[in-house]
């Protein structure tokens, strides 16, 4: 199955960041295979040039508590967020969404910088924008549409530039422009039908799942186990886990219960906006199997694996059907090795995966090393995150190492041939402890 034709989707191919949360310095997470991928999981996307582009479908960061592995998600989710509201929110604009590296006093002055490169039925894409404490700093996007590259817009402090097509649109618009929203933002907002597309790719096709959201992501799940299009899809994947189920209903939670629910969270998602995509407007209740039948639980009954697992069916289940970008935060969270193992084979099975949806994630569990089944994760799948010496973190892969293919990475990292493993002390656990 290598190099799978996958007819004009939409693809991330890379992310950049500069200045962002613990990432003092430009990192750049690529989607684009190596020549050391495994070429079962490999998918040729078609584009303008004469050669397919190769990608991957899934992309796994490890390292250790702190390392800032979760910022990497946070980071997507920031730019998320800015494209999204900077024109809406006309107070906080860009910068409402903008977390600097803080253990810098010098950068935390500087702008931060966000860059992706994109597919979008297609076409590629490049665009990415600076933002600092009050504006927009810079904004450009550019694209491919026959192999070479077009300016769509470039814009600065001073001025907005824009290549021939965009001309006419994009200057009408110029007069509702504001100095702390993105040109991008407004063009969305404007439903404007040139660029909107790069905008629509931001709401419809990166998805985020943290703790924060796993209540509204539940929600989603019982929306889908709602429709009768995709109820047996939900059920199968739900019984696939072997939790014990036979059953499922999704109900409407009374107004009490529902604000309980919009509260908690609200709560958890605290100042971010990592949540709003899901609604929470019903409960999925899952029936066991007991000695004398179906046992209908309360969700507030079910253990915690459970919980995660419904909160992540619907996602999984839209992001293959749509071919979107799914990020989840600590995939292995509450859940066995086997469970996180096949799930992440859905996304590098073409057959299970035909769209090109792409699954981006982090997590502690070594098992995600293992590359004894056919649909491992290739080296240049697999990213690190380290902590330097000024609390910043650096992002390497794991193609950067010379690594037979029959070694065992796992107990490697472990042992600290990768890096991105804590440093402990046992006598300084003893001291905490004992005392001195």
């Amino acid at each position: 199955m290598q190099g799978e034709a996958t007819a004009q989707p939409s693809a991330l191919v890379a992310f950049t960041a500069n200045n962002v949360r613990s990432y003092r310095d430009p990192v750049t997470l690529s989607l684009q295979a190596t020549r050391v991928a495994n070429a079962e999981v490999v998918r040729d996307v078609y584009t303008a040039s004469a050669a397919p582009e190769r990608l991957l479908p899934v992309a796994g960061v490890l390292g250790a508590n702190a390392s800032g592995k979760s910022n990497v998600l946070r980071a997507m989710a920031d730019m998320r967020s800015t494209v999204l509201s900077s024109f809406v929110n006309r107070a906080g604009g860009a910068s409402s969404c903008r977390r600097p590296f803080l253990l810098d006093a010098e950068a935390s002055d500087s702008p931060s910088e966000f860059m992706v490169e994109l597919i979008l039925n297609g076409v590629w894409w490049q665009y990415g924008f600076e933002v600092d404490g009050q504006n927009v700093v810079r904004e450009f996007a550019y694209h491919y549409p026959r192999a070479r590259q077009a300016l769509v817009f470039e814009r600065d402090t001073d001025e907005v530039l824009f290549g021939a097509a965009f001309r006419s649109t994009g200057r009408s618009l110029l007069p509702l422009l504001r100095d702390n929203a993105l040109l991008l933002s407004l063009c969305g907002a404007a439903d404007n039908a040139q660029i909107g597309p790069l905008f629509d790719w931001w709401e419809n096709n990166l998805r985020l799942a943290t703790s924060y959201n796993r209540t509204g992501r539940a929600a989603f799940t019982a929306s889908l186990g709602k429709k009768a299009t995709t109820r047996s899809r939900v059920l199968d994947l739900l019984r696939a886990a072997d939790l014990g189920l036979t059953d499922m209903q999704v109900v409407t939670p009374d107004a009490e219960t529902l604000d309980r629910l919009r509260w908690v969270a609200k709560t958890l998602q605290g100042d971010e906006e990592e949540g709003d995509e899901f609604v929470i407007e019903e409960q999925i209740q899952l029936i066991h199997r007991g000695a004398e039948g179906g046992v209908l639980f309360e969700p507030e009954d079910e253990s915690m694996g459970t919980q995660v697992w419904v909160g992540l069916v619907g996602p999984v289940l839209d992001a293959l059907n749509t071919g979107c970008a799914l990020l989840v935060d600590e995939l292995d969270a509450s859940l066995h090795p086997h469970l996180v193992t096949k799930l992440v084979d859905l996304f590098q099975s073409p057959l299970t995966n035909p769209r090109c949806a792409q699954l981006i994630f982090n997590a502690h569990d070594v098992n995600v090393l293992d590359g004894r089944h056919r649909y491992h994760l290739g080296r240049d799948q697999l990213w690190f995150t380290e902590r330097g010496a000024n609390g910043e973190t650096r992002l390497y892969s794991l193609a950067d190492f010379k690594a037979r293919r029959d070694e065992s990475i796992g107990r490697r990292y472990l042992s600290g041939r990768y890096g991105a493993v804590p440093e402990l002390n046992p006598t300084d656990f003893s001291v905490a402890v004992l005392g001195r």
